[in-house]
């Protein structure tokens, strides 16, 4: 058993959850109970996981929690998207806790990926790059051509 407080894994989870702790608050009174809940349950169910594993007999059940670690930073993931598009959070914010949550679940997958459960019980585990959908979009609004021209003028 090892001092969870010792990964660096949960020592940034543990920082991103103060800080959407502190963005929350300003998220409107209608969604006390939805996105600024949801955003605050995930993100503290990253930290809660990665603990609880921590405390578990055997990498088997370690594993198991830190695949739910990897699901809520999913979570979190897709509603910091969200957030971003109703307007409760700017494109900085929107852009840096999108590349918190990637390097977690990038390190998440590390540390799933040492972890042995015999030869059946191995996965992989795949790991969204750092790019973000929001980069992608913007990437793909840049091929597109212009309105007025045709492909051929290109």
């Amino acid at each position: 058993m090892q001092d969870f407080r010792n990964l660096n894994v949960w020592q940034l989870a543990r920082r991103l959850t103060k800080t959407i702790y502190q963005l929350t608050i300003n998220f409107p009174e209608s969604e006390e109970f939805g996105l600024k809940a949801q955003m605050r349950r995930a993100t503290v169910s990253i930290c809660s996981n990665i603990a609880e594993g921590c405390g578990r007999r055997g990498d088997r059940e370690f594993r198991r929690f830190l695949d739910v670690a990897m699901g809520s930073a999913c979570e979190l993931e897709c509603e910091t998207i969200l957030s971003f598009d109703l307007a409760f959070i700017t494109e900085i914010v929107h852009d840096t806790i999108l590349a918190s949550v990637v390097e977690i679940k990038r390190m998440l997958g590390g540390l799933i990926g040492s972890l042995t459960c015999g030869p059946a019980g191995r996965r992989r585990v795949r790991i969204q790059d750092k790019e973000t959908p929001l980069d992608r979009e913007r990437r793909a609004d840049a091929r597109e051509p212009k309105a007025g021209r045709s492909t051929a003028d290109s």
